[in-house]
């Protein structure tokens, strides 16, 4: 799968809206067919700041993504939201779901 995760720095007076913000381009996401997942979170340590963690079961399912007619609209909508570019690190991984955290692990 491809696995990414990105940071989202918001402008301030965007923040508390950022998830209505994303709204539309968020279920178009997941409501694609390689969208294995697709979620926002909050950071704890910066309210301005959300991070996506998202992941596609292929290449292709990446490439359609990307070109996307949601996509190419988030291309133009969210960036006047944002501070700065969104910082992403992007992996291939050979795996297609969570892991469990055996170190951690609920017994």
């Amino acid at each position: 799968m491809i696995f990414i995760t990105a940071k989202f720095r918001v402008k301030p007076e965007h923040a508390e809206n950022w998830p209505s913000i994303t709204a539309a381009f968020t279920a178009a996401t997941r409501g694609e067919a390689g969208c294995l997942w697709f979620d926002w979170s909050r950071s704890v340590d910066d309210a301005n700041e959300y991070v996506l963690v998202e992941a596609f079961a292929d290449d292709d399912a990446a490439t359609a993504h990307v070109t996307s007619d949601h996509f190419k609209a988030a291309q133009q909508d969210l960036p006047p939201h944002l501070v700065e570019t969104p910082r992403i690190v992007n992996f291939k991984v050979p795996q297609d779901d969570w892991s469990e955290l055996g170190e951690l692990a609920v017994k």
